[in-house]
């Protein structure tokens, strides 16, 4: 079997493990108060394509939050101009139990709308490996997004972000 082929079931397996070992950390606590200085904020995604000759737009600009409410859990929401070149709107939770030398590693969990081949561009779930690498200020999401065929057209997607007080 080619090791491409294992991509969609890794695109499954790997955040449901995360997910599973994230049960023994500790969950986000709302005794905290609000900290906007904690924010980060980006304007997009930059899309690498599998099917480079479909056409599809890569640089994705948009507005979005990403929000820690710990080390492990983080609350995203946002809008982008979509691979599709529609407008899409998500929402999510980042759960990124790992880490290995300062990156780390999860998933998002979520829901996407906008995208005209799936469910008539309404919104549906995804649940998406990503890794996340994060100074003071600068930050940079990698996320992997599984093909659907006839559906959704995968990538390998970049989310540069900026946040202004830094911890």
């Amino acid at each position: 079997m080619k090791p491409l082929r294992l991509l969609p079931a890794l695109s499954i397996l790997l955040p449901g493990l995360a997910l599973a070992q994230s049960a023994s950390f500790a969950l986000p606590s709302f005794d905290e108060p609000f900290d906007v200085q904690k924010t980060w904020i980006n304007v997009g995604f930059y899309s690498a394509h599998f099917d480079g000759d479909k056409g599809l737009q890569n640089k994705n600009p948009g507005l979005g939050f990403e929000y820690p409410l710990n080390d492990v859990y983080r609350v995203t929401l946002g809008t982008l101009h979509n691979s599709d070149r529609r407008q899409s709107h998500y929402l999510g939770l980042y759960v990124l139990p790992f880490e290995f030398h300062g990156v780390r590693f999860g998933a998002v969990v979520g829901g996407f709308d906008g995208y005209p081949n799936y469910r008539n561009g309404n919104w549906f779930p995804a649940l998406i490996p990503t890794a996340a690498i994060e100074g003071k200020n600068w930050g940079l999401n990698i996320a992997y997004v599984p093909t659907i065929k006839n559906r959704l057209y995968g990538a390998i997607s970049f989310q540069l972000k900026y946040r202004f007080g830094g911890e």
